[in-house]
């Protein structure tokens, strides 16, 4: 079973509030773009789900994106996290192209409301991959940035008309005190923290800038705490005016050399939000804390 390295990690985040000290607290965790390497493989996404098993009170996964085949995704986490872990799906640009991902993405959350606390659907065109839930305090958007008015899985990364109007009346409504908004492309492509590596520079929601530039302005006059995607395998955590990007990486274990595998925990302590970057450390095969700090 693989191993990780979790000693002090709670000394790593100041004023480490347990769970008991704020109802509204819970954790959650990222990890996506584990596309093709999910599996029993241990040197593959299944090393992340046992490191992620020895997590204490971890409630469910939002995986942004690049997650073909996403039953084999749901097989792992199931068999190697636990059968009770519930996961969120994001559509990515590899889910497009395969007809079979899409349907299983549409009768996972079938009707729109399948998924657990869901509290707004999708528009009608993506009524099953672009939904929004409710946890605690914390309101989570996710975005299907292959929606258009006549299907969930025929355009290029973008946030048109429809999903802005869409997301604009859903943060209308919320009156959640954290607000996240989980995509597959970014905004703004990074390089990786560690190497500088950069991927996806010239076609994430950059090829659209007008619309980009209009979808980070709404995020921003909402007071969204941060826009979270994947889609370039690199991890990044940066504050762009007020709002943070979390590029959350790959989970595909040693299947992509060129930036360490990752996963984020993110914890909801009341008003405050924290997360612990783990990432593989190559020698000794063990997920280690690589990175932490606040998204306030």
């Amino acid at each position: 079973m693989r191993k990780i390295s979790i000693l002090l990690s709670c000394l790593l985040l100041s004023g480490c509030i347990t769970k008991k000290e704020h109802d509204d607290s819970f954790s959650f965790v990222l990890a996506c773009d584990m596309r093709g390497y999910t599996g029993d493989n241990e040197n593959h996404f299944r090393g992340a789900c046992e490191a992620i098993a020895q997590i204490e009170d971890i409630q469910f996964m939002i995986s942004p994106g690049d997650i073909d085949p996403p039953d084999s995704v749901l097989y792992t986490i199931r068999k190697y996290i636990g059968p009770s872990m519930t996961w969120y799906p994001v559509v990515g640009n590899h889910e497009i192209e395969n007809p079979n991902d899409m349907q299983w993405l549409r009768e996972y959350n079938r009707n729109g409301n399948t998924l657990p606390n869901i509290v707004n659907m999708g528009p009608a065109s993506c009524l099953e991959t672009n939904y929004s839930f409710d946890f605690n305090n914390t309101h989570f958007v996710i975005l299907n940035q292959y929606c258009t008015d006549s299907c969930d899985d025929c355009s290029e990364g973008d946030v048109p008309e429809l999903l802005y109007s869409w997301l604009e009346e859903d943060l209308n409504k919320t009156q959640k005190e954290h607000i996240l908004v989980i995509g597959h492309e970014p905004a703004y492509p990074m390089p990786d923290t560690e190497n500088q590596r950069f991927r996806h520079a010239d076609n994430s929601l950059n090829l659209f800038p007008g619309n980009r530039d209009r979808f980070i302005s709404l995020l921003q006059e909402h007071n969204v705490k941060a826009f979270i995607f994947g889609h370039t395998h690199n991890y990044s955590i940066v504050k762009i005016n007020a709002l943070w990007h979390v590029d959350a990486g790959h989970s595909r274990g040693t299947a992509d050399m060129g930036s360490r595998s990752t996963f984020i925990i993110i914890h909801v302590r009341g008003t405050q939000l924290e997360y612990e970057t783990y990432r593989l450390n190559y020698e000794n095969n063990e997920y280690e804390i690589a990175d932490h700090g606040h998204l306030n």
